[in-house]
Formats: structure tokens, C-alpha cells, sequence
């Protein structure tokens, strides 16, 4: 399932050209997740891999700050209840509602102390995960018992997570993504 789920990243979600990323920094390249974890066999070999990486943690919930979060939640979700190991998701707004109850996160009431693990698909500097990180800390009293992402692009996600007291679990290095391509593209599959 990872190799596979390596396969389709390369061909579906991974792009060599210059772009700035939402952290501000310009890239030689893009990895849009979305491509992938929102078609349908991405989204099955995403939530099977995230469920294995939290096997043993306890967690009962996954969340992360909208967009990159909501597809890996919501596949993880109805995988671990397909799977008879319910892991409930919540969605963190960038901000508020101004409307309605003004909530800043969405998803079902958890009781205190509930473990939950922060997710996002791509981190680059870390800033959305420690974003969430913060507002789970401001706003609830749940656990963080992990963090993780679908690919780290090696540039700072792990230290600054670090510095919010926390080790990032990424799926995939961008390192595996461009080794991966390439081998793709010598035998024509890209």
C-alpha cells in the first residue's frame, strides 16, 4: 500500500516547477496532495497508512487546519469505523464563524482528555500543524498524543513541531517523492 500510494503521489500530485508555497517560500516544485487524497483509491491507501501510523497511540479523534487536513479526516474517519475502531475527526477553521454558534472547530464533542493527533498532508514549515497544535491547546482540553503528515518537504515542519513539543510522523520525505519520480520517468511512467 505505501509504494502504491508512493506511485500515485509521483504521477497525480507532484509537479517540477516554480511555485510559491503557502508558507511563503518559493519552490522548485509542488506536491498537491489533494489530487490524490481526495480520488478514491487515495483516499483508502491514505487512511489505511495514517490508521497504521497511529496503531497503539490510543487516539480517538484526527484533525488539522482546513484544507489540507479535511480530506485525510474524513477518509480516516470512515475507514477506522469500516475497520470496528471508530477515530472521530474535527476540522480547525482558520477562523471563527461569524455566524451560528462562531465555532472555530467543527466536528463531534469529544470528552476531556480524549487523545487526538494533529494531521495535515504537506508540511513545509510547519506552521499549520502548530497552528492546530496551539488552538487545540487554547480551546479544548484533549490530549496530543501525535502529529503527523502525509509528506514533509524537509524544510523546518520537524523542528518547529519539535518546539511545540511534539515529533512529526510524515509518511513520505519529499526526498522519497523526487527519488521516486525520477525512477518513474526513466521507465516512462510519469
Amino acid at each position: 500500500m505505501r509504494q502504491r500510494l508512493l506511485t500515485i503521489l509521483c504521477q497525480q500530485a507532484y509537479f517540477r516547477q516554480p511555485v510559491i508555497l503557502s508558507s511563503g517560500k518559493e519552490s522548485q516544485y509542488y506536491i498537491d496532495c489533494r489530487r490524490v487524497t481526495l480520488s478514491a483509491e487515495g483516499a483508502f491507501l491514505t487512511a489505511r497508512l495514517l490508521l497504521a501510523a497511529l496503531a497503539g497511540t490510543g487516539v480517538q479523534a484526527i484533525g488539522g487546519l482546513t484544507l489540507g487536513a479535511d480530506p485525510l479526516v474524513a477518509a480516516v474517519a470512515a475507514m477506522s469505523f469500516a475497520a470496528g475502531e471508530p477515530v472521530h475527526g474535527f476540522i480547525i477553521r482558520k477562523e471563527a464563524k461569524k455566524h451560528g454558534q462562531r465555532r472555530s472547530m467543527e466536528g463531534p464533542e469529544l470528552p476531556a482528555g480524549t487523545a487526538v493527533a494533529i494531521v495535515d498532508d504537506v508540511a513545509t514549515t510547519g506552521g499549520s500543524l502548530v497552528t492546530a497544535i496551539e488552538r487545540v491547546r487554547q480551546e479544548t482540553d484533549w490530549q496530543i498524543a501525535r502529529v503527523l503528515c502525509l509528506v514533509d518537504r524537509q524544510e523546518g515542519a520537524r523542528a518547529r513541531v519539535a518546539q511545540a513539543g511534539h515529533e512529526l510522523f510524515a509518511l513520505f520525505t519529499a526526498q522519497e517523492l523526487a527519488d521516486h519520480w525520477e525512477s518513474l520517468v526513466t521507465t516512462g511512467r510519469v
